[in-house]
């Protein structure tokens, strides 16, 4: 597959969660968004209202991550998150299942999860289930797929980048098997090259996450993955 910097940049939410985040390291991920016109910035959202001023009249949209890293928030809590991300500008979230709760096989409490994220936002925001691949055997992802669809997301998401492991192209292949057509993929951690990122999109990825959005579309390696 060949595309260009431009092509590459339309899939990459330009990421920055590490907990020492600056206002200033925020600004400056908003500034390279910006400039590389990638698809979003992907931020704590305390960072939301700061990310959303910075990228006004770019294009560039801002995604909020929700019970982020662990999944283990009380559904309340992310559903709440997610509602002043939105109020705050943001126009996707990005929340982590309750993944011991998925492993223990309490399916109905993960699909609720989801769904009360889902209800808050309606309307409002696109809404991305990220799953922690790197705990689940595949059968549990493929559960996860089902469960964030039927709870109503709009993609599902490989990895927070703070857990075990991160995106693979296995498990991008699976998940985009294992989800209507209409529902986005999006591979997370690790994806920090040119290479890395075309594998991606060619097993079926929809999005990329990543910090080392300016070091892919440069043809580079990045130095990080969040």
């Amino acid at each position: 597959m060949t595309l260009s910097a431009k092509e590459i940049a339309s899939y990459i939410d330009h990421t920055l969660l590490k907990a020492d985040a600056s206002t200033e390291a925020i600004l400056k991920l908003c500034a390279e968004a910006a400039e590389h016109q990638f698809f979003s910035v992907c931020v704590n959202s305390q960072f939301v209202e700061t990310a959303a001023k910075a990228l006004e009249g770019t294009g560039v949209k801002v995604a909020a991550v929700v019970g982020f890293p662990l999944g283990a928030s009380l559904s309340e809590v992310k559903a709440f998150e997610a509602a002043e991300a939105v109020e705050s500008g943001a126009s996707e979230i990005d929340t982590v299942l309750p993944i011991g709760l998925l492993m223990e096989g309490n399916y109905d409490a993960v699909r609720s999860d989801i769904q009360q994220v889902v209800e808050a936002v309606k309307d409002q925001a696109i809404v991305k289930v990220i799953m922690e691949t790197g705990f689940l055997t595949d059968e549990q992802k493929v559960m996860a797929c089902r469960l964030s669809e039927e709870a109503g997301a709009h993609f599902v998401k490989t990895s927070t980048g703070f857990g075990p492991g991160g995106a693979t192209v296995e498990d991008v292949r699976l998940m985009r098997q294992n989800v209507a057509s209409h529902i986005g993929v999006k591979a997370s951690g690790g994806v920090r090259d040119l290479q890395t990122a075309i594998a991606m999109i060619e097993a079926g990825a929809t999005r990329l996450g990543t910090s080392s959005g300016v070091a892919i579309v440069n043809g580079t390696q990045g130095a990080s993955t969040y």
